[in-house]
């Protein structure tokens, strides 16, 4: 812009005089005269023909016409660089913002559906696991809208802002993977801790019902050490008077469907009854949390390269961000220095 600006209100060096001048009788030799430390293109128009006749006027006009502005490099590959670097981060920005929003309207959906902002609802909806999705979607979103507008518009504040933030949270995430190899037997402690809460409120509260149901389904597992864990719960204690009494849920049989088709909710009646060896042909036996730890072992090479690929491409979209802020902040000071220039060279060339 500043240089568009620039050729509207100086001419180039390059454009033709509004006289055509004979290469013969009038030849240009260029030349580089310097000012005040400021260099600046130089034409001597003074021919041999020229009389002593001409009158001061005359002379002033050729002096203003004979001198341009200082020298301007053009920067093509540095606007190029810009460029790239700007719609590299805001496509990136704009994805991420796309899957934030889809984070945020997935938790509101669950809250909504789940009815979780009713009078009698709210004293448990700080536990709620949806409130999770609508932080992380929130967090996600104003983060990557702030890197879309700033990248876009070439605001130094919002990229300064957007670049601060993800420091922050690239520094807290290596942190924690920090805490969490070393910590592990504090963490092994705290997540059997959780899951004995979720087997205690498994009736009382529908997510943990769902997300215990996921992990014994899915890691074919039962209780947290083993099967007779669940008696934590008062409506599968054995001396609990209801039909569920040592019992487990559905979620811990070897085959939870009738059938193939519906969900069999009597399969683990009196299963805290049965011996070892009785019991393992109706339910699992293994505890959840030695599975959790063997899917870990199992995995760990994939969980390694996902995060460190997530890590990589914050520190990527990071460095990009500084390389924009340094190129906008280099722009911002050679178009200071022009203009700077440029009225040097005018208060230069004035009358006196």
């Amino acid at each position: 812009m500043s240089s568009f600006w620039l050729s509207k209100r100086i001419p180039f060096f390059w454009k033709p005089r509004s006289k055509i001048q004979d290469d013969v009788t009038r030849p240009l030799i260029s030349k580089v005269t310097t000012r005040n430390g400021t260099q600046y293109h130089a034409t001597d128009i003074s021919t041999e023909s020229q009389t002593n006749s001409s009158s001061s006027n005359h002379d002033e006009q050729t002096k203003l016409s004979s001198w341009t502005f200082p020298c301007i490099k053009t920067h093509s590959s540095s606007d190029l660089t810009v460029f790239l670097l700007k719609y590299v981060l805001f496509t990136s920005n704009f994805l991420f913002s796309v899957l934030g929003l889809a984070t945020l309207g997935l938790g509101f959906w669950g809250l909504m559906n789940k009815e979780s902002f009713a009078q009698e609802k709210l004293d448990g909806l700080g536990t709620d696991p949806m409130l999770l999705f609508v932080f992380l979607g929130v967090l996600l979103s104003l983060l990557c809208l702030t890197g879309c507008v700033g990248a876009l518009r070439e605001n130094y504040c919002l990229l300064r802002t957007f670049s601060a933030t993800l420091l922050v949270l690239v520094a807290a995430q290596v942190l924690m993977a920090i805490v969490a190899y070393s910590l592990q037997d504090w963490i092994t402690e705290l997540l059997r801790s959780a899951m004995l809460m979720a087997m205690t409120r498994y009736q009382d509260d529908l997510d943990l019902r769902f997300i215990t149901d996921e992990i014994q389904v899915g890691l074919q597992c039962c209780g947290v050490e083993n099967y007779r864990d669940w008696e934590v719960n008062q409506y599968f204690n054995c001396s609990s008077p209801g039909v569920q009494a040592c019992g487990v849920p559905p979620s811990c049989c070897v085959d939870p469907l009738e059938n193939g088709t519906v969900w069999n909710s009597q399969c683990g009646l009196r299963a805290q009854q049965m011996d070892e060896f009785s019991a393992q042909s109706v339910i699992f036996l293994g505890g959840c949390l030695g599975s959790i730890s063997r899917w870990i072992s199992l995995h760990s090479e994939v969980i390694g390269i996902v995060t460190a690929a997530l890590l990589g491409v914050q520190i990527l979209t990071l460095v990009i961000t500084t390389r924009l802020l340094d190129r906008i902040q280099w722009n911002t000071i050679q178009a200071w220095q022009r203009k700077h220039d440029l009225n040097d060279a005018q208060s230069s060339l004035g009358p006196k």
